[in-house]
């Protein structure tokens, strides 16, 4: 095979089954990605020589669990081809096991990992469908770790299609910081790298003035910043990652999650994501998500 090839973008979509991987595949379609879904493994190299004599330059493509013996393949196949000069991008699209489990309810679909049911009842139906969720998990989890991870349990397609534009928009080679607020309430992102809870910060909600307002209108940052428990946690946060975002960049990693929790995802996570962002964005390509207030 050739050493130089003609510069393509690559974009490896994997995930859990009814994660959303179809939509995030859509989302680049519309970014004019060629797409294609469900490649084997083993024609990944040949597909992406043929697609680089056509001068194709954004390419797409989405493998999952029905291609489970030849999946360790991928993590080699990608190396090759960024030693051979192709920007790759991989994406992980993740849900936790009771939002799959519903979703398969709700759209009646067989998981291909489902083996015969052991019995009628929907307790056994229940249970097998679980298994072969787990078992998915296992058989992907080398995937899972060497690509950027997007929970999808509680957001809308629309925002996953959002949030897979943003991330293949950002420059390549260099580590993108992605900053997320999150209600509790709603559980804890599980694509966050780093979690910080600041609930026990004073909250604007329980002034009757800003109750309808967000970390992002005037009144709240002028409250939260006059607040010195506020001014304390911004600056740990703050000097926690400059302490180690070097190193991460050294470790060669492309993306760091971090996510700001409080009770309602609404005031103090989204002004401490706002005040990240601005401090880190001059060193840092980053990226920002309001988990709650985008779902709106």
């Amino acid at each position: 095979m050739q050493d130089t090839v003609h510069a393509m973008e690559l974009v490896l979509i994997t995930g859990m089954s009814g994660s959303g991987k179809s939509v995030a595949l859509h989302a680049l379609e519309d970014a004019g990605f060629y797409c294609v879904d469900n490649l084997p493994p083993e024609l990944l190299l040949s597909f992406v020589d043929l697609e680089q004599k056509h001068q194709a330059s954004r390419v797409a493509i989405a493998m999952d669990v029905r291609s489970a013996t030849s999946l360790p393949l991928v993590p080699n196949h990608l190396e090759t081809l960024r030693n051979r000069g192709v920007d790759v991008k991989s994406l992980f699209l993740d849900s936790d096991t009771e939002t799959l489990v519903r979703r398969y309810s709700e759209t009646r679909r067989k998981h291909p990992l489902s083996q015969p049911e052991p019995g009628n009842r929907a307790q056994d139906a229940r249970r097998a469908l679980v298994d072969a969720i787990e078992l998915e998990r296992k058989l992907l989890a080398a995937l899972r770790e060497q690509a950027h991870v997007i929970d999808s349990s509680i957001i809308r397609a629309a925002q996953l299609q959002g949030y897979v534009k943003a991330l293949i928009s950002a420059p390549s080679g260099q580590l993108t910081l992605v900053f997320e607020s999150f209600a509790f309430k709603r559980g804890v992102p599980t694509d966050a790298d780093y979690v910080f809870d600041v609930r026990m910060l004073p909250n604007p909600h329980y002034e009757v003035s800003m109750r309808h307002l967000t970390g992002r209108d005037q009144p709240v940052i002028d409250y939260l910043q006059s607040q010195p428990d506020v001014d304390l946690m911004l600056h740990h946060i703050t000097h926690f990652l400059e302490s180690w975002l070097d190193a991460l960049a050294r470790d060669h990693r492309s993306y760091v999650t971090v996510a700001i929790g409080c009770t309602g995802g609404q005031h103090r996570s989204v002004y401490l994501v706002e005040q990240l962002t601005r401090h880190f964005t001059p060193q840092w390509v980053t990226l920002t998500r309001h988990r709650e207030l985008d779902a709106v």
